[in-house]
Order: C-alpha cells, then structure tokens, then sequence
C-alpha cells in the first residue's frame, strides 16, 4: 500500500481534506487501488469540503484524477492553500468552487517534464505526450481563471511564482484568507519567477524512488543532481 498523501478529519468548519508533501509518493499512471480509493472516501460523506493544500507538486496524472473527482463532487468545494500549491498541486487546486490562499501563501505553474530513453522515434513520442499533458494542464487553468491559452503557456513556459496577491489578480485564487475583499487584494506587484533557492528548499519533501512519471521541476532536478 502506498503512503498517503491525503488525509481526512472534522473540524468547525466541517468535512476537512488536507494534501500535504508530494502528490502521490510513486505514479498513479496504472494503478487501479489507490485512486479508487481515494474516491471512496471523498464519497463516503455528503455535504461541503474545505481542502487545505501545502504541496510542492507530483505526479500530474494523481493531480488530473483528483482534479476531476472534485469538479464531478456534488458539494461545494473550497480550497485553502496555507503554504505552497505548486505544479501539480495547482492544478488540484483549480477544482476549487472558491480558492483561497494565505496572505504568505504561493502557487507556481510550469511545463511537465519527464525523463525519457531510446532513440530520436521514442524522444519524438516524449515531446508529444509532454505537449499534450500541457495542453491538458492548461485547461484547468483556463477553466478556472478565465486567461487566454497563450498567456497561460507563456506563464508555464517561464515557470512562474504567485504570491497571494498576484494569484488573485489572475484568476487563479479568489482571495485571500484573513483579508477582505477581493477589490482590495488587487495589485499589479507580486509576480516572481523561481530561483535555486526556493527549488531547492523544496528538495527534502519529494519522494527519492525513481520513476518513469511526469515529474514535478523539483523531482526531475533531483534525479539529474544538479542541485546537491
């Protein structure tokens, strides 16, 4: 059985999900237990869910299968990010009816990646499927935020940073947890770009066992060991 990355509990606020650390410690992509079981326990109980996410990202077919049991969820979904909702953890947290994000909190979008072997026929098929996965992505984003495809790719191209603000200036949180309106979160500052620094604070919590999945930026540096 896998380590779970999710877990349940009952708060104040109600039926409470938290996505903590890596998204899936190894792939979904063929995995037949944990997904299901994931679903059966978001449908184990009606009414609204409040998800806290604090994750650097993962593995993006976990993300998409996610992603898209919540949007099918018959209660409202709400999204609190109190730390980090990076790559693949952003696109969960485009489900969200109502995002909200901490006034310290971040999110960051960028291009998948993979590792791939063979010859120019194999890496051919691995620039395709990245090109589609991404295509993919961008969907949610769109959905969510309402950007155009080209300034969202470009924004992906660049692997862009968010903080609270700027996230809501672009559609992709609502708000800001313990602020007031939205009108008054706006601001044209706040865009940041990754650096060294940041990736490599992010090392320590990704899982170590290597596979052949769509890997988190992070995950791909590690494995290559361009950051030890």
């Amino acid at each position: 059985m896998k380590r779970k990355f999710w877990n349940w509990a009952s708060s104040d606020e109600g039926r409470t999900l938290y996505l903590d650390g890596a998204i899936a410690e190894e792939t979904w992509f063929g995995d037949e237990v944990t997904p299901k079981q994931f679903k059966t326990e978001l449908l184990s109980e009606d009414g609204d869910v409040i998800i806290w996410i604090n994750s650097p990202g993962g593995d993006v077919f976990a993300a998409s299968q996610i992603y898209n049991m919540l949007m099918d969820y018959k209660g409202k979904v709400t999204v609190k990010i109190d730390g980090i909702a990076a790559s693949a953890a952003s696109v969960i947290a485009m489900a969200g009816e109502e995002v909200l994000i901490s006034p310290t909190g971040l999110m960051m979008i960028h291009n998948p990646m993979t590792m791939a072997f063979g010859d120019t026929e194999e890496m051919e098929k691995a620039i395709a499927m990245l090109s589609e996965v991404k295509e993919s992505i961008i969907n949610a984003y769109e959905l969510k935020t309402g950007l155009s495809r080209a300034k969202l790719s470009h924004l992906m191209d660049a692997e862009t940073w968010f903080n609270a603000k700027k996230a809501v200036e672009l559609g992709f949180a609502d708000g800001i947890l313990f602020s007031g309106s939205r009108s008054d979160m706006l601001s044209s500052e706040g865009v940041s770009f990754s650096n060294i620094a940041v990736i490599n604070s992010l090392i320590d919590k990704l899982p170590k066992k290597e596979t052949k999945q769509v890997l988190d930026i992070s995950q791909f540096y590690k494995r290559l060991d361009l950051l030890k």
